[in-house]
């Protein structure tokens, strides 16, 4: 069984974020073995928002993110740059990693300020969800939905149509 290493900075504050996403975790629960790894974003008052200070936290968060991918996942990281992915391509990559032996996928969502350069240059790959902004808490769920639906497809389900 496949595992998969989500790696979220920031937590699901929402009641209604939190019961969605048990609600995929739970059904993804027949096709894989998921973690879900919350880390603590790093605190930017308004004032101190500079470019500077954006790096440095960007900086320790990444080094967070890098400590909690497994040894040997692929990484796959959540940003803006990512190619634009479809079920099915989501479907063929996770059934690629396992074909290829990688017994383990890790995805990242960054924090408000996105990923640290560190983390995008060791992902394996880049995904985007959209040309559009969604909230973290948001991204989280749609990304364990595209889960759901990647692992059904693979299996050869009716979920996705």
């Amino acid at each position: 069984m496949q595992q998969i290493k989500l790696i979220a900075v920031g937590k699901l504050n929402a009641a209604y974020f939190r019961q969605a996403a048990a609600e995929y975790q739970k059904r993804l629960g027949a096709w894989c073995r998921l973690e879900v790894t919350e880390l603590p974003e790093e605190p930017i008052s308004e004032k101190s928002a500079s470019p500077a200070a954006v790096a440095k936290a960007l900086e320790k968060e990444g080094k967070a993110i890098l400590a909690a991918v497994p040894k040997g996942a692929a990484l796959a990281a959540l940003c803006i740059e990512g190619a634009l992915f479809s079920s099915e391509d989501l479907a063929e990559y996770l059934a690629a990693r396992a074909l290829a032996g990688q017994g383990c996928v890790a995805f990242v969502i960054g924090s408000s300020h996105g990923l640290s350069d560190e983390v995008k240059r060791r992902a394996d790959k880049k995904l985007s969800m959209s040309r559009m902004t969604f909230p973290h808490q948001l991204a989280r769920v749609m990304l364990l939905e595209q889960l759901y639906r990647a692992f059904s497809i693979n299996a050869g389900t009716k979920y996705h149509k």
